[in-house]
This record gives structure tokens, C-alpha cells and sequence, in this order.
């Protein structure tokens, strides 16, 4: 909506999506709106977790379609050799994004919290936060 204000009361938004090969769009959620994504050139892997905790993913080519449900954790990776666009429609003008690695490890939760979380010791979640550090 910030891009393009007429679509402001609209409940619809766009954002086109350009992957080098080898890179990924993180683990994230948008928590008002579901996604709609189209691959316009390339290939891209794709996949979603339920609520029951079940991976779904898919292979997308050129023309190819996938739906992220609102609220659930999506990802996109190309694992090709070539460049890929993609299109994702959103059902909200604000649908919102939430990056897992930016919110878990880089926002100042304690290391000591998260290492208990995900059962692992305090210098593996400082090498992540390391890793996700913003480069000047």
C-alpha cells in the first residue's frame, strides 16, 4: 500500500519477488492475508507448514501457482541454475510479514531462552544472530 496508495481500502496487495539462483525467501508468516504465488520465469521450490505441524511442499515452473494459507510459515528457494521472478497476490492491502530468523535472532530475545527452545547451547544461537547481523 506504501508503493501504490490506491490500494489503500482495496484488501488486495502484490509484491513481485526476484530470486539469484541459490537464494531463498526465509521462513515467514504473513498474519493478515494468504498469498497467492505465481512464477513468472525460473523455477522455484515452495512449501508451508500446517497447524499440525505436516511440511507441505512443491516444485513451481513458469506459470505455475501456489497458495500459502494466511497465518502459516511459507518459504521460497531457488534451487535452479537461473534466475526467478515471481508475483504474490495478498488478500489485505497490510497483509504483514514476520521473518522467523529476523524475529527469533535478532530482536534481543535472550540467548538463554532461545537455547532452551530449540535444545541446543548458548554459542549455537550466538553463531546465528552473528550470521543474520546487520553488515554495515
Amino acid at each position: 500500500m506504501a508503493e501504490f496508495p490506491a490500494l489503500n481500502g482495496q484488501s488486495v496487495s502484490y509484491a513481485t519477488l526476484l530470486f539469484p539462483n541459490g537464494t531463498a525467501n526465509p521462513p515467514h508468516t504473513h498474519p493478515r492475508a494468504a498469498e497467492l504465488l505465481f512464477v513468472v520465469d525460473g523455477e522455484l521450490q515452495v512449501g508451508f507448514v500446517d497447524t499440525a505441524g505436516k511440511l507441505y511442499t512443491q516444485a513451481l515452473h513458469v506459470g505455475d501457482m501456489f497458495v500459502f494459507p494466511k497465518g502459516l510459515v511459507h518459504f521460497q528457494y531457488n534451487a535452479g541454475t537461473s534466475y526467478a521472478i515471481a508475483l504474490s497476490a495478498f488478500g489485505s492491502a497490510s497483509a504483514g510479514t514476520v521473518s522467523l530468523p529476523g524475529t527469533l535472532f535478532a530482536t534481543g530475545i535472550d540467548d538463554a531462552v532461545l537455547a532452551k527452545s530449540f535444545k541446543t547451547d548458548v554459542g549455537v544461537i550466538q553463531k546465528l544472530k552473528a550470521g543474520l547481523a546487520v553488515k554495515p
